[in-house]
């Protein structure tokens, strides 16, 4: 991996970076579609190459081990060859699926033990384990296995959840080293995540531990995951402090609009969420104004895009009418339509995000973002 700061906001603490892997380079900040099994869903390859230009999409280990698992895919060519998507994968470790689709969840000190939440026949995720996945998975970025906690947890929790990180981390890297020394994984890149809940000191331990490792980014992860939005950015903020400003920055699983322009203003790089595909099949557009239902029925038979001014597939060419209907008449067309447009609102949103950092005017694109919206941040 490449990766190079362009520019810094004069104002805030957000940047212009540039990654290239080895199958897309593309700038930060930026959104990255999560195409869990395999697949964004309603989606396919062509609509996100061609349509959406997207340069990086997430694919989930949790769901590929299990169906249909990684050696089929390995057979297939990888991620890439198994969907045609011709740009970079990055892949979670599964670990927050493990920990979140089965009742019978148990972390050891070795790993995460659980049931398949398709079959319920027993597993074990490993530091090794996720690594030999990804592995054959063939994704230009690979998360590390880690020990997540839910929000509110106890002191205690949250320490033994930082502990057991920072061991898995060491795990982690040294079995990458080996593995490289042997010819595998030679074009994939590893990142490391901080745990520590909203507790600032075990943030402060975790992040200068996966510091000094030799990682090729690091991502904050255990946030959005139950407590306050107020309680996520003051964590940000204070453990950006930590993180190595050489290495991309990824804040895991967040989130809304509003998340990505706060956090982009406290220096991360990377976002990824399923909210624009899993709002937009239940019928919640994403605007520059806000969000709307389209099922409502004041819709039914106004001939206007979903916004005016937005430039994605669905608007230019059908009306908030039609999606009613689609939505109301259960069409599954309407899934791809609307995910379409969510996914280009975020993907937009970062380019403007892009483009207000290169000209040193965030914190103007920051006011007019909320003005826009009737809220003045």
């Amino acid at each position: 991996m490449e990766f190079k700061i362009k520019h810094k906001d004069k104002n805030t603490k957000a940047r212009l970076c540039e990654i290239k892997t080895a199958h897309s380079s593309f700038e930060t900040p930026i959104f990255m579609p999560v195409g869990t099994a395999a697949a964004v869903k309603a989606l396919d390859s062509v609509d996100m190459n061609e349509i959406l230009k997207a340069k990086i999409i997430l694919a989930n280990t949790y769901h590929c081990y299990l169906r249909p698992g990684s050696k089929i895919i390995k057979a297939l060519g990888g991620l890439h060859g198994f969907t045609k998507f011709p740009h970079s994968f990055l892949t979670d470790s599964g670990g927050f699926q493990a920990f979140s689709l089965s009742k019978n969840t148990k972390h050891f000190e070795e790993g995460i033990k659980f049931k398949s939440h398709i079959d319920g026949s027993s597993h074990l995720f490993t530091p090794k384990s996720v690594l030999d996945t990804q592995y054959d998975l063939n994704s230009d970025i690979m998360m590390i296995l880690d020990d997540l906690v839910a929000l509110p947890a106890s002191k205690k929790r949250i320490d033994l959840s930082v502990q057991r990180t920072i061991k898995w981390a060491k795990e982690s890297i040294n079995y990458h080293k080996l593995k490289q020394n042997e010819g595998i994984g030679l074009d994939q890149n590893i990142f490391g995540i901080v745990q520590g809940g909203t507790d600032f000191e075990a943030r402060k331990l975790c992040a200068e531990a996966l510091c000094e490792l030799d990682f090729d980014g690091l991502a904050i992860g255990g946030l959005s995951v139950g407590e306050e939005n107020t309680a996520m950015y003051d964590t940000v903020e204070a453990v950006m402090a930590f993180m190595n400003e050489n290495r991309p920055r990824y804040l895991m699983g967040v989130g809304t609009p509003e998340d990505l322009v706060e956090n982009v203003q406290r220096g991360v790089d990377m976002f990824d969420c399923v909210m624009p595909t899993r709002n937009a099949r239940n019928g919640t557009l994403f605007t520059s104004f806000g969000k709307f239902n389209i099922k409502k029925a004041e819709f039914i038979s106004e001939n206007e895009p979903i916004e005016k001014a937005c430039e994605c597939y669905t608007c230019k060419h059908y009306s908030r009418s039609y999606l009613n209907h689609l939505f109301r008449a259960k069409e599954l067309s309407f899934f791809r339509l609307a995910s379409l447009h969510n996914l280009h609102f975020y993907l937009n949103l970062m380019a403007q995000i892009r483009k207000a950092i290169k000209e040193d005017k965030f914190s103007e694109f920051k006011k007019e973002f909320y003005a826009k919206r009737g809220v003045y941040a």
